[in-house]
Parts: C-alpha cells; structure tokens; sequence
C-alpha cells in the first residue's frame, strides 16, 4: 500500500482520516506544528504505528522531511484566524505552495488538497481568497492534484453545532449572523475523510476537484432552531448585521478559543452549497449521511 503523509492529521477531519488510512495498510504519517501532542493523541486512539512529523507548512526543509519517500501527500491544514504570523495567506496559499512543490520534487504521486466550497481567488475576505489562491498555486506547483472542496462538516466535536450548543447554554439569547438567512449544505466528516480514502485508493481522481456536501440545504437559522430542539433549549433569536457580527468576531479572536472568527462570518456571507457542477460524494458512491441522522446523537451526549 502507498506511504501517505497527511498535514493537519490530528485537526478535525485528520483525526478521521488517519485511523481509515491506518486501517486499509498505508503506512501513515502525521505531520503537525505540535508533534508531543499529536503523538500523544495517536497513541492514546490506539494508532502506534502512526508516524509523527514535526513540521510547519511555512517551513520548507521540514515540509520535505515529512514528504520524502511518502507517494501520497494530504493538506488538512487549516487556519480560521490569524495569530502569531500564523496568517490565512501564509497557511492557505504560501504553506500550500510549499507542500505541494516539496511533494512534487520528492517525487509523490498523488496529492490531495482540503479547501472548502466557496474558495474564491478574487473575494474580498482575506480567508476565503487565501483558500482559493491555495488551489490555483498547488495545481500550478502539482500536476494532477486532487481539490477536495468540503461544506461546513459537522461530527462530534465540531464548530458549526457544537458552538451552538455551547452558546444556548451559556446565553439567552442567539445572534442570527446576517438574519439568519444564509443557506448551507452540512456534510458529515466521516464521509468527508471516507471521500479522501477512496480519492487516494483511484489514481482517476487525480486532476479532479471535488464538492463534498450533505443531502440537504438549510438556512442558517433552521440549524440554530433544530440544535436548540434538539438539546431542549428556548432562546431569543436576534438578527446581527454582518458588520456588527464581524467587530463581534473580532474581539471574539483575542480569545484563546474564539465561538466566532471572521472567516466564519465571511462564509456565512454567501450560500455555502454545491454547485452542482462538479462530482461529489456520489460520484465517490458514498452515501451522504444527514443532519438530522447523526447530530441528534452527539449533541444528546454532549449536553448531559
């Protein structure tokens, strides 16, 4: 089985991805900024014969350790604010181009970048042009990279219900960023990190960009009344202009764990769905799993 690297390999999605990779026979390697945590994690999921990195995407020479004799390299890296020099454009565009000239000159077959639905080089909000910028420099620094295209993806654990549910129980009151109004098509992360597996194991993905969303679309506010029917909450909804959301998320961002970044708000700006132009989790003969069928499960859980 190939050798397969992946940056960001203890994030959200990574920690999904890895075990799958493990499991089929890669032999898996995890390349993060934080190597005693991520290894730590690893052992304490039972994954030993995972393999640790240190390595900062913004750093070449580490970048090519992580990559040299790996035929699979895979960028789960992903910043939502910026600290510390650790900036969208530096993550998303410059870390990206790194990876990807580091895996094409160690000879890797197959990469995979994560960007999101709505990447878009020329938006206005630094996050979201980072994120497109990334996919234009990798297909530039990477012939045949594979652009995996994820809408907001929610699993235990996540930053789209379980920030919600944090907040209804903190608050009276829920702000509807933008009225609420925005449509979004949540994915499942487990079928997000089964797209990737199956990506990697059919060399006819190569090339190929990937929107990978859930079966149904819902207005944001549909999804803030559905989190509170589902954890037994009453709360007053207020509406919040964007621009006021935004000077929220940044005082939010001084905070060690912010609820809201302003790269949230910009997504909540427009309609995150598929487009519909471009395969997805079908075309991979993943069967999308539903809001409604996995979050009622963990939210439960979570609130008790």
């Amino acid at each position: 089985m190939p050798a397969v690297t992946v940056f960001g390999g203890t994030g959200f999605l990574g920690r999904r991805l890895v075990p799958r990779l493990a499991a089929q026979g890669h032999a898996v390697r995890v390349a993060v900024r934080k190597s005693d945590q991520a290894r730590r994690a690893l052992d304490a999921a039972g994954l030993q014969q995972v393999s640790v990195f240190r390595a900062d995407v913004r750093d070449p020479a580490a970048v090519g350790g992580a990559v040299a004799g790996a035929d699979v390299v895979v960028n789960a890296v992903s910043a939502y604010v910026e600290t510390h020099g650790v900036t969208f454009d530096a993550v998303h565009e410059q870390g990206a181009r790194t990876l990807a000239q580091q895996a094409a000159a160690a000879g890797a077959t197959r990469l995979v970048l994560v960007s999101g639905i709505g990447a878009d080089a020329d938006s206005a909000s630094p996050y979201i042009r980072a994120r497109g910028r990334g996919e234009r420099v990798v297909q530039q620094a990477f012939a045949g990279a594979t652009i995996v295209r994820p809408s907001a993806m929610f699993g235990p654990g996540d930053a789209l219900f379980g920030t919600l549910t944090q907040l209804a129980r903190a608050t009276p009151v829920l702000p509807l960023i933008g009225g609420g109004r925005t449509r979004l098509q949540p994915v499942y992360v487990e079928d997000v990190a089964e797209a990737i597996a199956r990506i990697i194991a059919d060399p006819g993905t190569a090339g190929h960009t990937y929107e990978l969303a859930g079966p149904d679309v819902y207005t944001f506010r549909e999804l803030v009344d559905l989190t509170l029917r589902i954890v037994g909450k009453h709360r007053a909804l207020v509406p919040i202009p964007f621009a006021l959301a935004q000077v929220q998320a940044r005082l939010f961002e001084l905070l060690p764990n912010p609820p809201l970044t302003t790269g949230q708000v910009d997504l909540l700006k427009v309609d995150n769905i598929a487009s519909g132009m471009l395969p997805g989790l079908r075309e991979l003969h993943i069967e999308a799993r539903s809001v409604k069928e996995a979050v009622p499960a963990y939210l439960k859980q979570a609130v008790r």
